[in-house]
């Protein structure tokens, strides 16, 4: 079945939301698992960092692949591995090296399906504006992990962690199905030769020294690596600080601390997509700094509000998730419109790699920093952690301004 280009996006956010239902499924189990297993909070950001180490593992070969073969093909393999690594955590997982194993193979089945995703579109679509299906594509990420925090937390008070996993293995294996069936193949193959893989397409630190030549390039890479910083550690550890926000204030949430997470991330899909527009009209680099800075305040103001009543956290949750996610789509289309078309594919598996780097990274230092500060029991230890992650995008703004990056034209 053939559909009009513009017919595609529709189906890849379909797919994409199906493919990201796995993406919080150890955010909210992490208050149990950590108690079942006498997990420290380093462990249980270690856990969620292996997401990320196996997305960063995978990412180079997935993308140098859509350079070369459709990326369809790489997507439904893609779709296949999340699969497999979630009902492995669900059946196999005991203990915090099984868990690492079979996170990173969730996380690598992702990498087969995000950034193949945006590069299936990319390949298909040759009129109107691209970077407005981009923004859709990179906005409807929150509506995937939105509703990967709320089936998961309505799985686990119903049955129980490994439930979780497992029953949320469906999602990628419906994204599977609906690459397979609705997404036609390319006309003709990129690649006409035997197709050989070697190192320096796995890491084409050649092309990459080109398009980190392009300042403005490299400054969406850069910025986009703070960026991920901040939101995964978030997204990672919001559930726990939910918890410990209703024990602090003695008040109880009105909703299911698991379901207020995914409403909340719902909020980053509307705003991914207007600060897109905003963008376009005062200047990407512009926007970007504008929407760290606020984010980076209302990370800390965030995270000094424990003990407080529930409605000012929950209004202060919703304030840094969207302006968290103000700038998520500028950065990726101003990467993919800075790069030069020759490397696209390469550009884009460095963005990808720069910015699960820092999803590695994020979810660690505020498990760490949560440890070294007093531990999930401390009120100053939650604020210690926000500054952990939000002092990056800060430290980006003032790098990228005295170097002249927010001057430049979009």
């Amino acid at each position: 079945m053939r559909f009009r280009s513009t017919s595609y996006t529709p189906l890849m956010l379909m797919a994409q939301t199906c493919a990201l239902l796995g993406f919080a499924c150890y955010a909210v189990v992490l208050t149990p698992l950590q108690e079942e297993w006498g997990l420290s909070n380093l462990q249980s950001g270690l856990i969620a960092s292996a997401f990320f180490f196996g997305y960063m593992l995978a990412v180079p070969v997935a993308t140098a692949l859509t350079d070369r073969i459709d990326a369809r093909k790489v997507y439904l393999i893609g779709g296949l591995s999340a699969a497999i690594g979630l009902l492995g955590m669900g059946i196999f997982s005991h203990n915090f090296w099984t868990a690492l194993l079979f996170m990173a193979i969730n996380g690598a089945g992702l990498a087969g399906t995000y950034m193949p995703g945006l590069k299936i579109l990319s390949d298909r679509i040759k009129s109107g504006e691209l970077t407005r299906h981009i923004a859709f594509y990179t906005a409807f990420f929150g509506i995937g992990t939105g509703f990967s925090y709320l089936c998961s937390g309505w799985i686990l008070s119903l049955l129980g962690w490994r439930y979780v996993f497992g029953l949320i293995a469906l999602g990628p294996l419906l994204a599977f199905v609906i690459v397979l069936c609705f997404i036609p193949p390319l006309d003709h193959e990129k690649w006409s030769g035997p197709l050989q893989i070697r190192l320096r397409d796995l890491f084409p630190v050649d092309k990459w020294k080109i398009v980190l030549q392009d300042k403005k390039a490299a400054g969406f890479i850069f910025g986009y690596t703070a960026h991920t910083i901040e939101l995964f550690a978030s997204r990672s550890w919001i559930v726990a600080f939910f918890a410990f926000c209703a024990i602090s204030s003695g008040e109880s949430f009105f909703l299911a601390i698991t379901t207020l997470a995914g409403i909340i991330n719902f909020f980053g899909v509307p705003a991914s997509i207007l600060g897109n527009e905003i963008a376009l009209r005062i200047g990407r680099q512009r926007w970007v700094c504008i929407a760290m800075i606020t984010s980076a305040v209302l990370g800390i103001i965030l995270a000094s509000s424990t003990g407080h009543t529930w409605w000012l956290i929950i209004i202060l949750a919703v304030a840094h998730a969207v302006f968290i996610m103000a700038d998520s789509a500028t950065l990726t289309a101003g990467l993919v419109m800075s790069a030069q078309e020759n490397i696209k594919g390469a550009a884009m598996g460095l963005h990808s790699l720069m910015g699960f780097g820092g999803g590695l990274l994020g979810p660690a230092i505020f498990g760490f920093v949560l440890d070294i500060a007093g531990s999930r029991s401390s009120h100053a230890a939650w604020i210690w952690a926000y500054a952990a992650i939000v002092i990056w995008g800060v430290l980006f703004v003032l790098y990228e301004r005295r170097n002249g990056w927010a001057g430049k034209s979009a």
